[in-house]
């Protein structure tokens, strides 16, 4: 399980470390791809092959032809800007461009955890998202 906020600096080169308490998680890779809010996910390797089989199950189950326009959508979206990372030997990541200007990240993140995942957010973008989530549970 992942959880906490975890502010970092992207250095020159577009890498950033990830949260010590993450690392041993993500060691065998990880996958990122573009959040729907406008954030970086990054999944477990393993958890994103889960990810893609539950997807395949539900197309097959899909009759609606609007639906499956939706769904083949939603898969191209994220499969095809998705990117196979490795951790250097510093516990960091390279972060690829495209993604990079989704989320409009320059120079510092926010790493959060999302349970199963976690997120990758500009600052500024991740303050108006807490403040959103807040009003929400009020």
């Amino acid at each position: 399980m992942f959880f906490g906020e975890y502010e970092y600096k992207v250095d020159g080169k577009g890498r950033l470390p990830l949260p010590p308490k993450f690392r041993q998680d993500f060691k065998p890779g990880l996958i990122l791809t573009p959040g729907p809010e406008k954030c970086i996910v990054a999944y477990k390797t393993d958890y994103f092959k889960q990810i893609a089989d539950e997807l395949a199950s539900q197309a097959q189950k899909i009759t609606e032809k609007e639906e499956k326009k939706r769904l083949r959508r939603s898969q191209r979206f994220t499969f095809g800007n998705a990117f196979d990372i490795a951790l250097d030997g510093q516990g960091r990541i390279a972060l690829p461009t495209a993604l990079k200007e989704y989320a409009q990240i320059k120079d510092s993140v926010v790493i959060v955890g999302a349970n199963d995942y976690i997120e990758i957010w500009n600052p500024e973008m991740w303050e108006t998202e807490k403040l959103e989530a807040e009003r929400q549970e009020l």
